[in-house]
């Protein structure tokens, strides 16, 4: 079985962390006898000029590599061009979360961007062979009259070799964390207007000065290796995203058996509910912080990984590449 995977995330040697789940997925692909050809298109550095001449650089992939599948990750411009293109063999189009949830932050240029983007995505559903959404949400979000019995519900995979349980104390004393401090982590730039920072530290302060010694982490620009470490430094991790499909930093943080605090976006609810020391919260300060206090008071660790050994990495390619082979039949 031959895949082609257009994507625009992808690791590089300047963002090494971009896109490594989909480096991730290519990787146990090819573990279990999927043959992967990849093409990346670095958004990053040419912008959107990264799409110009794309139909014709597929289509020369194609009739270089021959795949039987060809699989766009993720939507937008580039899925809408791809489906768009290939016609003489299955497409699969996975969708994460802005491709198909837009959002209304941000500035005008990126607004207008962002409306355009889930404009070519809802093209690219009707154009599609198959659809992956990564969460409930994100199938609700699709077009009406898309044929649902194409459509998988697969959530990218963890890597539990990767993600697993670290001494606390070791991985603080890497990174220089006062032990003597309850340390929150945000998994993921301040920057990412969506993610909402200015709400998690309003909740570390509102926590801080009830509790004290609580100190907010930002993770942005580590090395893939170093993302462990950070997870397992932290006392508890939170997400207080306005919009996600499945975030792979909780599924990770659930691995390390972490504890995990968060709004209830995406399907983080789906993640962790029933889960002893894990907690969803109000999208306010206050009540983030009275769940980041509950959490913190507990014992420290959850058994979050027996339940992510469902979305072990491995499985997930197992089910990927069942739904190459039912495109291609």
């Amino acid at each position: 079985m031959c895949a082609l995977i257009v994507t625009n995330m992808y690791p590089t040697v300047a963002r090494p962390h971009a896109g490594a789940f989909v480096a991730g997925q290519v990787e146990s692909l090819r573990k279990i006898g999927v043959e992967v050809e990849v093409c990346h298109l670095d958004r990053q550095v040419e912008g959107r000029n990264v799409y110009r001449g794309l139909s014709q650089k597929v289509g020369q992939l194609v009739a270089a590599f021959e795949p039987d599948v060809v699989h766009a990750q993720y939507g937008g411009v580039m899925a809408s061009k791809v489906s768009r293109t290939i016609r003489d063999r299955p497409v699969l189009v996975s969708f994460c979360g802005d491709d198909l949830l837009g959002g209304a932050d941000g500035g005008l240029i990126e607004r207008t961007s962002r409306a355009y983007g889930v404009h070519a995505s809802r093209r690219a559903a009707t154009r599609a062979a198959g659809i992956v959404v990564k969460s409930r949400n994100l199938f609700e979000a699709l077009p009406r009259g898309i044929d649902r019995t194409r459509v998988w519900l697969l959530p990218n995979g963890v890597d539990l070799s990767r993600f697993k349980p670290l001494d606390r104390s070791d991985c603080q004393g890497k990174l220089g964390w006062d032990p003597a401090r309850k340390h929150v982590l945000f998994p993921a730039p301040r920057e990412r207007t969506e993610k909402r920072f200015e709400l998690a530290e309003a909740a570390v302060t509102h926590l801080d000065g009830a509790a004290g010694h609580a100190q907010l982490h930002s993770m942005a620009g580590l090395q893939h290796e170093d993302v462990p470490i950070w997870l397992n430094a932290a006392d508890v991790v939170l997400l207080t995203s306005s919009r996600e499909g499945s975030p792979n930093a909780i599924k990770e943080a659930l691995a390390c058996d972490v504890p995990v605090v968060s709004v209830d976006v995406g399907d983080v609810r789906e993640r962790i509910e029933g889960m002893t020391g894990c907690y969803l919260a109000e999208a306010t300060p206050e009540d983030l912080a009275d769940k980041l206090r509950r959490a913190l008071e507990g014992r420290g660790r959850i058994e979050g990984r027996t339940r992510m050994a469902e979305l072990a990495i491995e499985r997930v390619a197992a089910k990927l590449r069942d739904i190459y082979a039912t495109l291609i039949s």
